[in-house]
């Protein structure tokens, strides 16, 4: 298995689509959102099996002090392969001058991942949101 790692958002709408609905995720059931979103954000990472997107991470940042990570994931036949640990390897290269790269799991059991990555639990945080649905 050969993969690429593009830092461009030279994506389709039905690639990311097929890969956010692959690993059962709501937002790749609003693919004209969610492509304008990846193209507004700060920073998208791509892995790439020849033309097949395969896994995807995002960066949404103030420019110099704050990083907030949302979407980390990768296709459920290439898991297991290191694919997210290097995406996210990556964005912790881009934003090492940063004080502060911030994530939210959506699942308690990738807590232990993000861990091995270097993140620890905030003492007294909480993550909080509103849902729109």
């Amino acid at each position: 298995m050969n993969i690429e790692f593009k830092d461009t958002k030279d994506f389709t709408e039905k690639e990311v689509e097929e890969l956010f609905l692959s690993v059962g995720w709501l937002s790749g059931q609003y693919p004209s959102r969610l492509i304008k979103a990846l193209k507004s954000s700060s920073l998208v990472v791509t892995a790439w099996d020849g033309n097949k997107l395969v896994g995807l991470i995002r960066a949404l940042d103030d420019g110099e002090m704050v990083v907030f990570l949302h979407y980390l994931l990768v296709q459920p036949d290439y898991q297991g392969n290191g694919i997210a640990a290097h995406l996210l390897d990556i964005i912790k290269e881009k934003y090492k001058d940063f004080l502060y790269i911030n994530i939210m799991p959506d699942e308690r059991n990738n807590i232990t991942f993000y861990q091995k990555h270097g993140f620890t639990l905030l003492e007294n945080g909480a993550a909080m949101q509103i849902r729109h649905l």
